[in-house]
């Protein structure tokens, strides 16, 4: 399917595809082959984002749900959701920690995800079209949302 969505590992020695087949794939990128793919979701994954260590990995789908994927065990290992969430997810990043997965939707929020337990812990809610990318600085101490509004939005 098309390719939603790219990560690059940690160690720069692998990265993660996502796409429209509703798939996430470990790509090696010495000698280019698909190493695992990994399935769950119900529809077109839209973003992909290591864990901080490079040991697992979350994803994003217009299925209304996040998802952790663990590499090592080749399995998923969580999902989030929220039963008043109905739109795709556009975008992802972890906290530096790892602790909190930040979700962007095509319903204009951005969404904090406990991911250790699974529940919504907060709701970013000030752009007026939808949220099209996140990502958080390198020292931890802020995260961005940018949005069809046209406008970028610092979270401290």
């Amino acid at each position: 399917g098309d390719v939603m969505s790219l990560s690059l590992a940690p160690n720069k020695q692998t990265f993660l595809s996502a796409a429209c087949d509703a798939t996430a794939k470990l790509w090696d990128l010495r000698d280019g082959k698909c190493r695992q793919t990994f399935k769950g979701h119900e529809g077109d994954i839209n973003a992909v984002v290591f864990f901080p260590n490079g040991d697992a990995f979350g994803t994003g789908s217009d299925d209304s749900t996040c998802r952790l994927f663990d590499i090592r065990a080749d399995q998923e290992v969580a999902v989030y959701r929220h039963e008043a969430i109905t739109c795709g997810v556009t975008s992802l990043a972890f906290s530096r920690s790892g602790r909190v997965l930040f979700a962007g939707y095509d319903d204009y929020n951005c969404n904090a995800w406990d991911v250790l337990h699974g529940e919504r812990v907060a709701v970013l809610a000030q752009h007026e079209h939808r949220v099209s990318c996140v990502g958080v600085s390198d020292d931890g101490q802020a995260l961005c949302t940018g949005s069809w509004d046209s406008l970028l939005t610092i979270w401290q």
